[in-house]
């Protein structure tokens, strides 16, 4: 019992910093709220709250971010306006992130999340959109494309991670999200936030615009840090789950990753999902680390156009269910080549 009686001024200075830093989350939360409203709408599918955007007209396409991230995310790339001029563009805060709810008592796996949007995809008037999906939203779109085909017409992949590969950095970063939701260090967040966005789009710089429109104050809210944990925690299991199926995807997919991803080796999973897919394009993107959609939006606007000419085959597409295309291309760098090969697991 030595000290203890000498250490109660520093336990109630202890709990004077943890309220003072639990007030200034708050404070911060309502801020960055208040400075960053919801873009534009919301709708409830079986008692969760979703919110979305909703532009232009035509084929719909519809956008997933990544595990932390949000919808201004794909907004600040410039892709969804570009898309928008042509064709109806749908942008969803997944569970958890952004102004959208996540529920507890629920696991929120890719098949959940995926059910959920096929939900909102019929109340929305969404008719078998083409699905983009980066990082951990990939994961969703592959989902959405196993549980229902005949209501995906494709796939734009972005820097996914898919299959269980042993990664350093998630359950780091399951336990640092753990840690800072507990609302312990608001302002270290801000800045280990900030050192983390640099390394998510290096090589490349952070682009002016995404530091102009997009709210870090808003993606360290507690809730979404609390999202973030539980994606980064069930990622392995995830993609165990997920790959298992991968043969039996029918619908086209357009695959891209940076050649120099700093999160998630290209080499071990986009390229890999490309030789087990028949119906799959690949192309490696130099110079260009995981927001690949940042460094080279051109290369997602041809992806969804590509997917978009193939949805308009769509009479074809039950037959191609369980078949395999014996030719498809492979794109590395600026050369297309030819690659002939037989479906296999790798």
């Amino acid at each position: 019992m030595v000290g203890l009686r000498g250490s109660a001024p520093a336990v109630k200075m202890a709990m004077s910093a943890l309220a003072t830093s639990s007030a200034m989350a708050r404070c911060l939360s309502w801020h960055s709220e208040a400075d960053h409203p919801p873009i534009n709408a919301f709708i409830t599918v079986d008692g969760t709250r979703l919110h979305y955007l909703d532009r232009g007209n035509g084929v719909p396409v519809v956008f997933l971010h990544g595990n932390g991230s949000m919808i201004g995310d794909f907004a600040s790339s410039g892709i969804m306006e570009r898309v928008a001029s042509s064709r109806r563009v749908i942008a969803f805060d997944r569970p958890g992130f952004g102004y959208s709810e996540r529920p507890n008592g629920q696991a929120w796996t890719p098949p959940e999340q995926a059910s959920l949007l096929l939900r909102a995809f019929v109340l929305l008037g969404i008719e078998r959109p083409i699905v983009v999906g980066h990082s951990w939203g990939a994961l969703v779109a592959l989902a959405l494309a196993l549980k229902s085909p005949e209501n995906v017409a494709g796939l734009v992949l972005l820097s996914g991670y898919y299959y269980p590969t042993p990664r350093s950095d998630a359950m780091a970063m399951a336990q640092v999200a753990a840690m800072l939701s507990a609302q312990v260090v608001p302002v270290v967040a801000r800045m280990m936030a900030m050192s983390a966005v640099r390394r998510v789009f290096a090589p490349c710089t952070v682009p002016e615009r995404f530091n102009r429109a997009y709210s870090i104050a808003l993606a360290l809210r507690p809730s979404q840090l609390k999202a973030v944990a539980e994606e980064a925690a069930m990622l392995m299991e995830a993609a165990a789950a997920l790959s298992q199926r991968y043969p039996q995807l029918c619908v086209p997919v357009r695959l891209i990753a940076g050649s120099d991803d700093r999160i998630v080796e290209t080499d071990k999973h986009s390229a890999r999902l490309h030789r087990q897919l028949s119906t799959s394009t690949f192309r490696r993107v130099p110079e260009s680390g995981h927001m690949v959609h940042h460094a080279a939006p051109e290369e997602v606007v041809t992806a969804i156009a590509a997917v978009g000419e193939a949805r308009q085959g769509a009479t074809r597409l039950p037959a191609m269910q369980g078949k395999a295309t014996r030719r498809h291309w492979l794109h590395i760098g600026e050369n297309a080549v030819e690659h002939r090969h037989i479906l296999a697991t790798t």
